[in-house]
């Protein structure tokens, strides 16, 4: 039997990653294959016959003691020799060995080790025999979870399978495992284990270094769950851990029973995480309910991505114990204010403080925050005004809610009383023009939802928005000639692509002022522009379509952010309406050709197919001459 090594020398890999920069996979491979440095060893008990590949022959077995010496652990025999251990492992009986490899042994603090060998070796001889259970164990027969008496004073040891593939023993790594010998078995482990007499609380109770968390455990009546049976992980702050945190914010959790217990729990696993078995980032559910990310950097173990990890492996008879220097705080047991910190909501966090509503984001009201990205305000003159403090006060909700309990058509009161409706559509979920951007973090008492745009609520009727928009002028007169004055101020849900006074502009002057004069004409091109129900522009996909009032589809889409509408790009997007939404186009909408591949619906038209299809209005002429016109134009350009 043969073992496979392969090695690359430093020069090697950096030649490697410069191919690797160019991209060529295929000559990656082929780099690989030149560079790439196999090694062939025999196994433990095999050895090479000259003229003959691997290595055919099978060495008799010896005893553990010498076992060790040609496995990786000749210190671990060097040791039993001195602990006068060797007669037994030499002799009769049949024995598992736990043997630390030589590196183990290497790694061990200076001063345990002194403290090991010293004493008349008594306490080597203890040591080595924690190491070993008095039967043959192979590693088929250390099943998860099991427990061994070992020959220290029946002292048990614990088996953990981890779904990596990684199998520990005390937390210590089986590296080279069923080295049979004569009279046992070795497993060659990375690490010197040590035995476990107490329970994971009393590990917490005996350390200086953690008083503030037995103190808090105590309070929040864990201890007894950390000294009864189990498997627990638990992330310890230290003293200073807790010292980090801002007297204040301390102070109110160590006084809330209820956020206490969750910051607690979630430094609990539901268990045993050895840091051996950690090989990457991982998410782990806590006793809390929510995860942590475990994994590693190096040789550093991480939670959340953050190295703060300081002592490994605590063992108890119930579970581990790993010391960290930073606390962690679920969003449990926050207020509203400190689920925005290191959010990126930061611009709209400070606009709440400006604003006066501190004592909202720190309170214990049950609320709802509506926290824009800090994107949503580039560009926006973000000066706190009288103006800008209601609308700050309009992203507070009254009551603490659930994005999974919202639900199409409710309605939503703000704090300075306006009423916001929600919206469902299949790929967003939005209150108002405000789309959901992330997970809810929910709080203690509040949640917070994150939102990719600043919440515009609605200010009037369709009507009244194009009234206050001077944008729009030329529309309003429109909409008064064509007799729409009524559809668009009563009750309902609409949505008007809205024509610009640029966009009335465009048309060739004579084509404008036969239009605008024609109310049976304009009544028609303006329905083209009214699709039945709200649709924001958050709930526009690649292929969205609408039913407008007069005409077969308007068919929408989205490219590079900008939604567009029959090809033609949205202007200014979400202007709110108590009874609809207005989207300012720059051109006038025409129909879509009957077979248009819907594909087309969310860019700019191609001039070569851009010629509108006006079948709808057969008895239209003046619609099909503006349209024909306006195909023109863009033929030309």
């Amino acid at each position: 039997m043969t073992r496979v090594t392969q090695g690359q020398s430093e020069q090697e890999g950096n030649i490697l990653r410069r191919v690797k920069r160019g991209g060529n996979l295929k000559l990656v491979s082929v780099v690989l294959s030149l560079l790439r440095v196999i090694s062939y060893e025999c196994c433990p008990g095999y050895e090479k016959i000259p003229g003959e590949k691997g290595c055919p022959a099978a060495l008799p077995l010896v005893n553990i003691y010498n076992t060790l010496g040609v496995v990786g652990a000749s210190t671990t025999q060097m040791y039993s020799e001195r602990a006068e251990l060797r007669p037994e492992i030499e002799g009769p009986g049949s024995f598992t060995f736990f043997a630390p490899s030589n590196e183990a042994w290497a790694a061990l603090p200076t001063e345990l080790l002194d403290a090991l060998v010293s004493n008349v070796n008594i306490e080597l001889l203890n040591a080595l025999h924690y190491h070993m259970v008095d039967r043959r164990l192979t590693s088929e027969e250390l099943k998860h979870g099991a427990s061994f008496s070992s020959m220290y004073q029946d002292l048990h040891v614990h088996i953990h399978h981890y779904s990596n593939g990684v199998v520990t023993v005390n937390c210590a790594r089986l590296i080279k495992p069923d080295q049979h010998a004569t009279n046992g078995i070795v497993h060659v482990v990375d690490r010197v284990i040590t035995a476990i007499s107490n329970t994971v609380n009393t590990l917490l109770e005996v350390d200086d270094d953690l008083e503030t968390l037995r103190t808090a455990m105590a309070a929040a009546g864990l201890s007894t769950m950390l000294e009864g049976e189990g498997q627990y992980t638990v992330f310890a702050p230290t003293n200073e851990a807790f010292d980090k945190i801002p007297k204040e914010t301390l102070n109110r959790i160590l006084g809330d029973p209820v956020a206490l217990r969750d910051l607690l729990n979630y430094h609990i696993l539901k268990h045993m995480q050895c840091a051996e078995s950690i090989v990457s980032g991982t998410p782990m559910e806590t006793l809390q309910g929510s995860v942590l990310e475990v994994g590693c950097e190096g040789d550093q173990m991480t939670l959340n991505g953050r190295a703060v990890v300081t002592k490994r492996d605590q063992l108890g008879t119930n579970g581990v114990v790993h010391y960290i220097s930073e606390l962690l705080i679920p969003d449990s047991a926050k207020v509203l204010l400190e689920l925005a910190e290191g959010s990126a909501v930061a611009t709209a966090t400070q606009l709440f403080v400006e604003a006066g509503l501190t004592p909202h984001l720190t309170g214990s009201e049950p609320l709802t925050m509506l926290a824009p990205l800090d994107a949503a305000f580039t560009g926006s003159d973000t000066t706190m005004t009288p103006d800008m403090r209601t609308l700050m006060t309009n992203h507070l909700l009254r009551t603490q809610l659930s994005s999974k309990s919202l639900y199409h058509g409710q309605e939503l009161e703000t704090l300075g009383g306006v009423k916001l409706r929600v919206f469902v559509y299949r790929n967003n979920l939005c209150i108002e023009n405000a789309c959901i951007a992330a997970h809810d973090k929910m709080g203690r008492y509040a949640t917070m939802f994150t939102v990719g745009k600043v919440l515009t609520p609605p200010t009037g009727t369709v009507m009244d928005v194009l009234k206050a928009d001077d944008r729009f002028s030329v529309l309003v007169g429109a909409v008064q000639t064509a007799g729409l004055t009524e559809l668009l101020n009563q009750q309902g849900a609409l949505t008007f692509f809205a024509p610009t006074n640029e966009a009335f502009g465009a048309l060739p002057p004579p084509d404008r002022s036969r239009l605008l004069r024609d109310p049976q004409q304009l009544s028609s091109v303006l329905r083209l522009h009214l699709g039945e129900g709200l649709l924001v522009s958050g709930g526009v996909s690649s292929h969205t379509r609408m039913k407008p009032l007069q005409g077969e589809r308007l068919e929408l889409g989205v490219r590079n952010y900008t939604v567009y509408v029959n090809r033609v790009p949205v202007a200014a997007a979400d202007l709110m309406a108590t009874n609809g939404v207005v989207h300012a186009v720059n051109t006038i909408i025409k129909p879509m050709p009957p077979k248009v591949d819907r594909e087309q619906s969310d860019g700019p038209a191609d001039p070569a197919s851009s010629r509108g299809d006006s079948r709808s209005f057969r008895n239209d002429d003046l619609f099909r001459k503006v349209l024909s016109s306006h195909s023109s134009r863009a033929m030309k350009q």
